[in-house]
């Protein structure tokens, strides 16, 4: 072979320009995205009409997550109170309403007692009050009980243990109901600008098109949506907000964010182990003291006839160091803990899932207006890490957006001719508690940084608790996840236990529990700005992290059939959008966008 695996960026540095060559000729193209290939140099699109069918709308919400919900509730009240015609319209990448939705979730009722006061009578998924709080540091062998007292933000006492897909697709039929229009299955894939530069609207995804990026017979062009003013609540690490962060340089005054994921499995458990209403976090314990991260135990109640349900969780911080770091299997390791592992035994896995958060807080915040629309949600980053809350802020925020959306419509000062910014906005985040709890607990995340690791980051958080936030100064968090990778030369590979099928499990087996589909035949939504740069850095420097990083065996390193080498490979089928690859890269050469609408998970209240 004329060129062999390197194995230090240096060495990449000097591979020549004829052995590039020779390598992508070795290496097949596995990109094929308009993204990345335009049509309009691709011969096979000559002929292909690209006319979209277009619709107007007064407000575009995108993403049906809580923010976007309560966005489009919202929006619809005011235009009740004050006799209004406005439509408001959803784009929901789903096929139904909550499919994509993961969360633990203690919820915090603040913002649904504001939206819809009387949540209870009409039905809402909030079964589950919070009984009892439980919090400890886990070493390999035992746990270390640490109180929990009212006023540390792991005191979950009037807050609920939900479903929050359950409750998504709850609030879609309220939504509805208040004469929102819901359109699931319809991913937002591109952006429309006015001639003054502002936001005109969004178009969705194509259909029918080959995985090879040609054109099929039943090639459908995706369809526009004009707004007066458009909202994104995409959730954390958006696809389209990326590019109006880019656009509108919303980051401009910002740390980059920092980010963790999520896994988590749902578990019918044995009746005596069940304690509805408890709600248990540890941190420690498989992590070592310089990795961020920590577990969730979450008893719900269930219905007569149904079987005790647990929620349990595990997250991990993007921002780790090692490359040989699996957030799943540190998360299948943890439930072997002897403390864990009596909860699950003798009872059976029934789902499991993962998703991207965001952790960064205050000092990561965008900008959340530009000219034609708005931020929410963990699309702006309005998530508490310390009280792992998030679902309050992004309800409330939706709220006020739709307010301030609703302002401008009803002025008449947003039309479909010239993009606004909703300024107002902005100013009525500054004013509310989103705002005041981010800052409150800003130095708590970023404190974990020290050469104390977990064990400072906890002191300074109890210190920052008890003097509310209001100490002088402000932390960094350190730069952004993708840069904090070392090279796999200057760490140690982990050994990790096999899966024994009862209470850890494999990767792929986990995955068929998720209900992910995707059309077989597209262009893999996983897309590479350069095919060769996953074996020449990602695999020579840092021994291909992304196998182990993805939550859902996306990412696979097989070897050449000569032998010599291996080949990255994206199984695009097994995706099931957690956002992970596109944050943790350390190339920053992925970039996830969005598959045919309706594809992705099919999540049962997770």
């Amino acid at each position: 072979m004329a060129v062999a695996l390197v194995s230090s960026a240096r060495q990449v540095g000097r591979l020549t320009n004829a052995a590039r060559r020779l390598y992508s000729d070795v290496y097949p193209k596995i990109t094929t995205h308009y993204t990345i290939y335009p049509r309009e140099k691709d011969p096979r699109w000559k002929d292909i009409s690209m006319e979209r069918v277009a619709e107007e709308t007064d407000i575009l919400i995108i993403g049906g997550g809580p923010a976007g919900m309560a966005a489009a509730i919202r929006a619809r009240q005011i235009a009740e109170e004050k006799g209004a015609e406005v439509r408001v319209t959803l784009l929901e990448k789903a096929a139904e309403a909550g499919g994509h939705i993961l969360s633990g979730a203690c919820v915090d009722p603040i913002a649904l007692n504001e939206l819809i006061p009387d949540w209870q009578e009409k039905g809402a998924p909030m079964n589950t009050p919070v009984t009892s709080d439980k919090f400890g540091f886990l070493t390999k062998s035992g746990r270390i009980p640490i109180p929990v007292f009212p006023g540390l933000p792991m005191y979950n006492h009037g807050n609920y243990v939900v479903r929050l897909g359950h409750l998504v697709r709850w609030l879609s039929e309220q939504a509805e109901a208040a004469g929102a229009e819901v359109w699931p299955g319809c991913a937002g894939a591109d952006l429309i600008f006015r001639d003054d530069g502002s936001l005109k609207g969004v178009a969705t995804g194509d259909v029918g098109i080959a995985k090879d990026g040609s054109p099929k017979d039943m090639f459908e062009r995706g369809m526009e949506f004009h707004s007066k003013i458009s909202i994104f609540a995409e959730g954390c690490h958006g696809h389209l907000t990326k590019m109006l962060s880019k656009r509108y340089n919303l980051r401009e005054n910002s740390e980059p964010q920092t980010y963790g994921i999520g896994l988590k499995e749902l578990w019918e458990v044995p009746a005596e182990k069940h304690q509805p209403g408890l709600v248990e976090h540890t941190i420690g314990w498989p992590l070592n003291k310089n990795t961020y991260g920590g577990s969730f135990i979450y008893h719900l109640n269930v219905q007569e006839g149904e079987a005790p349900l647990v929620a349990v969780g595990f997250v991990v911080g993007l921002d780790y160091s090692n490359p040989y770091i699996s957030p799943f299997r540190e998360f299948q390791r943890f439930k072997l803990h002897p403390y864990v592992k009596p909860m699950f035994e003798g009872g059976t896995r029934v789902a499991y899932g993962a998703r991207a958060l965001v952790e960064g807080g205050w000092q990561c915040l965008p900008k959340p207006v530009f000219p034609g629309g708005l931020l929410v949600g963990d699309t702006a980053g309005f998530l508490n890490m310390p009280r792992i809350k998030g679902t309050h802020n992004a309800m409330k925020s939706g709220m006020l957006a739709a307010e301030a959306a609703m302002d401008l419509v009803l002025s008449g000062e947003a039309t479909h001719d010239k993009g606004v910014v909703p300024a107002s906005y902005e100013d009525k985040l500054k004013d509310s508690y989103v705002y005041k709890e981010l800052k409150q607990v800003r130095n708590c995340r970023p404190s974990f940084h020290t050469k104390l690791g977990l064990y400072g980051g906890v002191a300074y958080s109890a210190f920052s608790t008890l003097v509310r936030g209001k100490e002088p100064w402000t932390f960094s968090h350190g730069g952004a996840d993708h840069a904090q990778l070392k090279p796999a030369k200057e760490c140690t590979p982990i050994e990790y236990p096999k899966p024994d099928g009862v209470i850890t499990f494999d990767l792929l087996s986990s995955v068929a529990l998720t209900g992910t589909n995707h059309e077989a035949d597209q262009p893999p939504h996983l897309t590479l700005r350069d095919d060769t740069v996953p074996v020449k850095n990602n695999l020579g420097v840092y021994d291909g992290p992304e196998a182990r990083f993805c939550p859902a065996g996306v990412y696979e390193f097989v070897p050449l059939e000569s032998g010599e080498g291996q080949r990255l490979q994206i199984n695009a089928q097994n995706c099931i959008h957690c956002k992970t690859c596109d944050i943790k890269d350390p190339s920053q050469n992925i970039n996830w966008v969005v598959p045919e609408g309706g594809g992705g998970p099919a999540y049962n209240g997770m």
